[in-house]
C-alpha cells in the first residue's frame, strides 16, 4: 500500500523504520514543524523528519492540518492509509476522509483502558501489572475507534516509563506493519471497542509530578517511575526544588541503619536520613532509599553525593521548609 506516515518524537522512528522496511511504500512523512531546543534555542527537526529526510521521503510539516495547501497535496499523493504515531495534532474529518482505509493510530496501551497523552505513565502510576499496544482507526473522539490489533506487555517492577515505552514502541512497530498488511489482504476488520474498561490517560504537567512524601512507599516509588524521564519527579529541599530519580523500598541493610538510630521513632513522611552510602526517606508506610538526585540548576548525581555536599541536619525533610520538631 501507498502510506503516508505520521510521527513526530523518537518514539515513532521504529515504527517508520519498520514500515520502510516491509512491503508497503512510504511516500511521505507528516510530522510536526521544526521547534526550537537546547541553550540556542535553535531550530530542530523532528526524529520522524530527520530519518525521511536521510532516506529521502517527501516531509510535510504544516503547521495545522487544516492548512488547505497540506489537504490539496495530501489528496494528490491518495495514500491507500496513514499510519500514525504520537503525530501531536488533532486531524479533522476533512483529512481523516481521504486514505482509503483512514487513519491508523498505535497506541500505547490496551484500549479502552488509559485513551489520552500519556497511557504509558498512567498504567506504571496505578500499578498495573501489565499494558501493551494497540492499532485502531482514528476517529473525532479521543482514541475511540475501532480496533484493529493489539499486543500486550508485562510492566516490570523496575520499569520507568521510559523503559517500557522504548519497549512497547519496538513491538508496536511489528504491530503497526501486521495490521498494515492485514488491511492490503482484506483479511483485518474493525472491531468497536468495548464500553466498560475505560479510563483516561490525561498528559502529566510539571505539577503532577511533585512527589507527596505522605503517601505509601509503593506509591511513590510508582509516582517516580512513572514520571521518569519525563516531566521529571521532584520535590523540594530548602526551599528549591529537587529532581528525583527512580526510588527503591529500604531494605535489610538500610533497616538496620534506621534501627541503630539514637530515636526509636519511624522516620517520618518526608524526613531524611543519611547514612554513608544511601539516602533514606520516610512515607506513610515504610521507607524508600533515594538513587540519582537532580538539584535545582545541577547535573543529576548520586543521592549519597548530595547529601554529602549539603551537610543535611537531622530532622531535615523533603516537600516542606520546616524541620522537625
Amino acid at each position: 500500500m501507498r502510506l503516508v506516515f505520521a510521527g513526530t518524537p523518537e518514539t515513532a522512528v521504529p515504527a517508520l523504520e519498520a514500515l520502510l522496511a516491509s512491503s508497503h511504500e512510504v511516500v511521505a512523512v507528516l510530522t510536526r514543524p521544526d521547534a526550537r531546543a537546547g541553550r540556542g534555542r535553535t531550530l530542530h527537526p523532528s526524529p520522524v523528519k530527520a530519518l525521511a529526510v536521510e532516506r529521502e521521503i517527501e516531509v510535510l510539516t504544516p503547521v495545522s492540518p487544516r492548512d488547505p495547501e497540506f489537504q490539496a497535496r495530501l489528496r494528490e499523493i491518495a495514500p491507500d492509509a496513514c499510519p500514525v504515531v504520537a503525530y501531536g495534532a488533532l486531524l479533522p474529518r476533512d483529512v481523516l476522509d481521504i486514505p482509503t482505509h483512514g487513519w491508523i493510530n498505535l497506541h500505547f496501551s490496551v484500549l479502552p483502558a488509559w485513551r489520552g497523552a500519556a497511557p504509558v505513565q498512567r498504567a506504571i502510576m496505578a500499578g498495573d501489572e501489565a499494558t501493551g499496544a494497540t492499532t485502531f482507526v482514528i476517529e473525532e473522539g479521543l482514541d475511540t475507534g475501532p480496533v484493529l490489533g493489539l499486543m500486550t506487555e508485562t510492566i516490570r517492577s523496575d520499569d520507568t516509563s521510559g523503559t517500557l515505552l522504548d519497549r512497547l514502541a519496538q513491538a508496536g512497530a511489528g504491530l503497526l506493519v501486521a495490521t498494515m498488511d492485514g488491511l492490503e489482504s482484506g483479511d483485518l476488520h474493525a472491531v468497536p471497542q468495548p464500553g466498560e474498561g475505560v479510563s483516561h490517560a490525561a498528559k502529566l504537567t510539571t505539577a503532577d509530578a511533585e512527589i507527596s512524601w505522605s503517601t505509601p512507599a509503593y506509591a511513590v516509588n510508582r509516582h517516580v517511575r512513572g514520571c521518569t524521564p519525563a516531566p521529571g519527579a521532584w520535590t523540594t529541599f530548602r526551599d528549591e526544588r529537587l529532581g528525583v530519580g527512580p526510588v527503591v523500598a529500604a531494605g535489610g541493610d538500610a533497616l538496620d541503619a534506621l534501627d541503630a538510630r539514637e530515636s526509636t521513632q519511624p522516620l517520618a513522611p518526608g524526613e531524611i536520613h543519611v547514612t554513608k552510602k544511601a539516602v533514606h526517606v520516610g512515607t506513610a508506610s515504610g521507607v524508600v532509599t533515594l538513587g540519582e538526585v537532580r538539584p535545582q540548576g545541577k547535573k543529576p548525581m548520586a543521592a549519597a553525593d548530595w547529601a554529602r555536599g549539603v551537610r543535611i541536619d537531622v530532622g531535615e525533610v523533603l516537600g516542606r521548609a520546616t524541620t522537625l520538631t
